[in-house]
């Protein structure tokens, strides 16, 4: 089956977070959105990925340097859900009989298989949905009072992603434009007002859409088992786990010292150095860290998955690129447990930024902060580092078997 491109809606205002941005809510020592951003780019399905953001933070996201290589396109969504998605659908410039599956931001639980199978529907059917039934007992109140019970048996809970063929996207936007009076909670519905058949799949109960507070303990448990209380189950299952479920990396790699600047190191930016040389922006630091994983899960090196050609854009920022490598590991069936890292550079001063290099790795690679950690030295005057020509890294990443997922 051919590929399908994915407009991942993230553009809500939250207003049932208490307050809070849960996109930008931090599980595991990544962003929300980071988490469904990786499980959307690790679907083997999925080509190209246009997130359609709140303007405020649009710019804010396409800098950032660790979205998937698959996201082509950040664009500024609008008001409502519906002309955020016909925003991000325009940035695709998709022929008519491409398949776009459209995805909540809040979603980061949705499996690979799930995305083949929505996608298989929409290209027999031209739309379809993912949905779950609905378990509770489901009553009808008015002013504080039971009304009636609802007869649950036709009844489902939609999920996204949903697809549709490109087509009838643009025959439901011409009659029912984006920017108009009508307002529909998702695609589906926009189909279903023009009289256009949506076709159901099986959905995933894991596959929850982030919208209450309490709602993140939840997404976190299943995210990072690590995040669990001593002693809890999940703890408890890892440390039981057999040996051959824990896998061990290391990465190496160092850059001289070229023209121009800044300095990208760890994940940050150094104004007052020069940069590293290399086809990229010459990360040292995290080019080492995506080796080490790489590495632990017997997946090559970074050089094969970002060759120093034409098809690896020049000065590709080292986040997007170890962002790429975290998702391949994750569905592949691993988990990063930890990461250790050494750095060998006589320039510039490291020591007073080394903690925010962590957390700036722990945030890409998915892990709580102290799982990271950040070590650095001068090179003690030898070789190349020493002398101030190069800096080199050396990471040692561990990760664990998911239960269920290849790779156990």
């Amino acid at each position: 089956m051919t590929g399908v491109d994915v407009v991942v809606v993230a553009g809500g205002e939250s207003t049932r977070m208490a307050g809070r941005d849960k996109l930008s809510a931090v599980v595991g020592g990544r962003p929300l959105l980071a988490w469904t951003l990786a499980a959307v780019a690790a679907a083997p399905i999925v080509e190209r990925i246009v997130l359609a953001a709140a303007p405020a933070r649009a710019d804010v996201l396409a800098a950032g340097g660790w979205l998937p290589s698959k996201v082509v396109a950040v664009v500024p969504g609008g008001r409502r859900r519906q002309e955020s998605v016909a925003a991000g659908v325009a940035a695709l410039h998709a022929p008519p009989d491409r398949l776009i599956l459209v995805h909540d931001g809040a979603r980061p639980l949705a499996s690979a298989p799930l995305f083949a199978r929505v996608a298989e529907a929409a290209r027999l059917h031209g739309a379809a949905i993912p949905a779950v039934p609905v378990a509770e007992t489901l009553k009808r109140t008015h002013a504080g009072v039971v009304v009636e019970t609802v007869d649950r048996a036709t009844l489902v809970a939609a999920q996204t992603p949903q697809g549709f063929r490109c087509s009838l996207l643009a025959a439901a936007y011409a009659r029912m434009p984006p920017a108009g009076e009508a307002t529909w909670t998702d695609e589906a519905a926009l189909l279903e007002a023009c009289s256009m058949t949506v076709h159901v799949v099986p959905g995933e109960a894991l596959n929850l859409k982030v919208t209450y507070p309490d709602d993140l303990v939840r997404v976190a448990a299943h995210l990072s088992p690590s995040l669990s209380a001593p002693g809890s189950l999940a703890v408890a299952a890892v440390a039981a786990s057999a040996p051959t479920d824990l896998r061990v990396g290391i990465g190496e790699d160092a850059h001289p010292f070229g023209p121009g600047a800044p300095l990208a190191l760890g994940g940050l930016t150094f104004d007052d150095a020069p940069r590293l040389l290399g086809h990229s922006d010459g990360d040292a630091a995290l080019h080492a860290v995506a080796d080490a994983l790489l590495g632990a899960t017997g997946m090559g090196d970074l050089g094969r998955l970002f060759p120093a050609g034409p098809e690896t854009p020049r000065g590709i920022p080292s986040g997007a690129m170890l962002s790429e490598v975290v998702a391949r590991v994750r569905a592949a069936g691993w988990a990063p447990a930890s990461v250790d890292l050494a750095i060998a550079a006589s320039r510039p001063h490291l020591g007073s930024r080394l903690d925010e290099m962590a957390a700036t790795i722990a945030g890409i690679v998915g892990l709580p902060v102290d799982r990271v950690g950040v070590k650095a030295s001068t090179g003690n005057l030898l070789g190349p580092e020493g002398a101030g020509r190069a800096i080199s890294a050396r990471a040692v990443a561990v990760v664990v078997g998911r239960g269920g997922e290849p790779g156990l």
